[in-house]
């Protein structure tokens, strides 16, 4: 099975979650401990979605979190660049269209709210895609990123290196279709920046009022921010 490198190359990375796409949601809830649903529940609120508002959940691979927003009553579209993922969703009637989040298909301004989760650790350049994703959205209208993050408290950061590193490869080889995946996701995980790192990258793409909540201790993090008026 193929795996991507932390050199991100957008096709090594779809052919990625191709392979994996049957078995993704599955295998992340069991990985996380079923905490992945929590997250996308604390997602889903700290949006705080208005009936009609327009949606674009970015890399949202098979759907479950977009149809987790669009419980709100807001029109909600997913976009991927992986196709197996995007085949692979349990409501055909969800609305999804291929895309990069470098080179998003929609005209400017076309959105109320870009959210993406656990996707920005996966694109080539995240502080194009964070300019990409304002591009998109209205003046005035909301970014969520939800994302793995650095734990704060030690007993929990070096608890949660040890899972990825010993027991997440393990659990990967015997639910996953490409173990070799989840190395990858933990090589991405230890690369991905801090809290105020991630927060500095979305503030200079030209977002404003970023903040972030922890999750977990900080193995998750929210940054929500707000695109200012040109």
């Amino acid at each position: 099975m193929s795996r991507a490198g932390l050199e991100k190359q957008p096709h090594q990375v779809a052919e990625m979650f191709d392979a994996v796409a049957e078995r993704y949601d599955r295998t992340n809830t069991i990985l996380s401990g079923a905490q992945d649903r929590r997250w996308r529940r604390h997602t889903v609120r700290a949006l705080e979605l208005l009936p009609g508002q327009k949606v674009l959940d970015v890399a949202a691979g098979t759907g479950v979190s977009t149809r987790a927003l669009a419980v709100t009553g807001a029109w909600c579209v997913a976009t991927d660049f992986s196709l197996g993922m995007l085949s692979a969703t349990k409501d055909p009637t969800l609305p999804r269209v291929a895309g990069d989040a470098l080179h998003l298909p929609f005209a400017d301004a076309t959105f109320d709210t870009v959210t993406i989760s656990f996707g920005l650790r996966n694109v080539e350049d995240p502080s194009a895609a964070l300019a990409e994703f304002a591009r998109v959205t209205r003046p005035g209208g909301r970014l969520v990123v939800c994302e793995f993050s650095r734990p704060r408290p030690a007993p929990i950061r070096w608890g949660y290196r040890w899972y990825l590193h010993a027991v997440l490869p393990r659990l990967a080889r015997r639910v996953s279709s490409n173990p070799e995946a989840y190395t990858y996701l933990q090589e991405t995980i230890d690369a991905w920046p801090d809290q105020p790192s991630l927060a500095r990258l979305i503030t200079r793409a030209g977002w404003t009022d970023v903040r972030w909540r922890n999750m977990t201790f900080g193995v998750v993090a929210l940054h929500r921010a707000v695109l200012g008026e040109p």
